[in-house]
């Protein structure tokens, strides 16, 4: 079943790790990683990756990406989004913070930072406004027990 506009944006803001897609290239299949991703309902997308990264580099010639989210529990459920690139811009200590807040537990987000800034160094914001959406929820995995399934 399909989700509704504010379902599918109110899972897209719970703090999923993405699936991050773009085209590499003639011959080749997307690039497809996982990332961390920011995300409130109705804005846009943002990632924070380096500048020198093949993401960026990917990204930026194609002008545009898609993440997919998905759970297991307490249904099956997903959430792909694409659109094209609004902004790039350079990324802050405070962006960084915000996003390792998201994912991680607060006791651990201080030396996050200061371990991504010493070893990974400069990173830049990429925004994506969402322009095409699919969803779906498909139900508990319970339902698809074979004690669910009819007779044969």
């Amino acid at each position: 079943m399909a989700l509704t506009r504010e379902e599918r944006e109110e899972f897209l803001a719970e703090p999923h790790i993405a699936a991050l897609a773009v085209d590499a290239g003639t011959g080749r299949a997307p690039l497809t990683v996982p990332i961390w991703y920011q995300y409130e309902p109705g804005g846009d997308v943002w990632i924070l990756t380096g500048p020198d990264s093949r993401k960026n580099q990917l990204i930026q010639a194609a002008g545009r990406f898609s993440l997919m989210v998905d759970r297991l529990e307490p249904t099956v459920r997903y959430v792909s989004v694409e659109g094209p690139v609004v902004e790039t811009a350079p990324g802050t200590v405070e962006q960084l913070r915000e996003m390792s807040a998201r994912y991680l537990p607060a006791e651990t987000v201080d030396s996050y930072v200061e371990f991504s800034l010493k070893n990974h160094g400069e990173s830049v914001v990429i925004r994506m406004r969402p322009e095409r959406w699919v969803s779906s929820d498909l139900g508990s995995v319970a339902d698809y027990a074979p004690e669910h399934a009819g007779s044969s």
